[in-house]
């Protein structure tokens, strides 16, 4: 441990999703010392945002002994920017939906002007999963969060890629439908993987097809507007006919997409995050099997599909504590 470490021995890790911010502070072996959170969503600036994370936050660093013991922050957050520190256009955050944020410079005034630096939430998540999760020892994968709205983390050759600008891996928002009969998506553009294969997409995908059959179903007893995913695989894994329909098409939706990403990375695994995957085999083995049926020859049977071993929120907190511990 360097002088460094020793007299500042935690980062803060902000694990920034569409629905809830969770907040860790760690130290240099990966241990989550405290962690806190709160809603992402029920703010209509970012500033207010800011305003509620630093008043969440400010017990648990009191409890670590205050921020003379932060290094840094690192933040894994919708469309954020590595290179900038700014969030752009997020579809699924009501306060930066249509503006750029430099969170990163928020939090930064906010906290005493620690560095602070931020990835896109998916790509935190494969940080978590290569250094503590089922991706150790793996240098090329692609994570699949699949919550509020569908991200991913694309390792290549051990290294995360970015792109020129920051922003590559945007795999949810690949085309699976085109023309006008493609959902809209929060992005702006229609027939986005997102669009379907979401928290959001499942629960849509439900109220269509409750609406366009006359099906027998659990979920006709409820309100179709408060239908969610938890709601579908609850009755998929009580044998409902109508609800395993949908983690069918929903997981053949999902293998199809990443039988194409196949043909860009050759990942030697595809590693699922997030809520929906608590489904287990109702959502996996459609993946699998529509994979398997897409796949070009050359990358048939060599991909693994893994679900991921660690907690949700832990694993994005310490990823994007990883990018905390990275800043020189």
């Amino acid at each position: 441990m360097n002088t460094q470490t020793a007299m500042k021995p935690y980062v803060i890790g902000l694990d920034l999703g569409g629905t809830n911010s969770v907040f860790g502070i760690v130290d240099a072996r990966g241990e989550i010392k405290a962690t806190t959170a709160i809603k992402t969503g029920g703010f209509q600036t970012a500033e207010a945002y800011v305003n509620a994370s630093v008043e969440a936050l400010q017990p648990i660093i009191e409890q670590v002994g205050g921020l003379e013991k932060i290094k840094a922050m690192g933040i894994g957050a919708p469309n954020a920017n590595y290179y900038t520190g700014v969030i752009e256009f997020a579809p699924n955050l009501p306060w930066a939906h249509d503006c750029q944020v430099p969170l990163a410079k928020m939090f930064s005034e906010r906290l005493g002007n620690i560095p602070v630096a931020m990835t896109n939430d998916a790509n935190a998540a494969a940080l978590g999963e290569m250094v503590y999760g089922v991706a150790r020892g793996m240098k090329n994968f692609i994570v699949i969060t699949l919550g509020t709205g569908v991200g991913s983390g694309i390792v290549v050759n051990g290294q995360l890629l970015y792109g020129h600008d920051g922003f590559a891996g945007e795999l949810g928002h690949v085309t699976m439908v085109r023309g006008e009969e493609g959902r809209l998506c929060g992005c702006g553009r229609k027939g986005c993987l997102e669009a379907y294969c979401s928290a959001t997409g499942v629960a849509r995908t439900a109220r269509e097809l409750l609406a366009t059959t006359t099906r027998e179903s659990i979920l006709r007893e409820m309100n179709p507007e408060d239908i969610t995913s938890l709601d579908v695989s609850i009755a998929a894994g009580k044998g409902d006919a109508l609800a395993n329909e949908i983690y069918q098409f929903t997981g053949k939706m999902l293998g199809e997409a990443c039988a194409d990403f196949a043909a860009f990375s050759s990942p030697e695994a595809f590693i699922f995050f997030g809520g929906m995957v608590k489904a287990g085999e109702l959502i996996m083995k459609p993946i699998r099997d529509a994979y398997n049926a897409h796949v070009m020859k050359i990358f048939q049977g060599k991909a693994q599909f893994l679900v991921s071993g660690l907690d949700g929120a832990s694993a994005a907190v310490l990823g994007a504590s990883a990018v905390g511990w990275e800043i020189q």
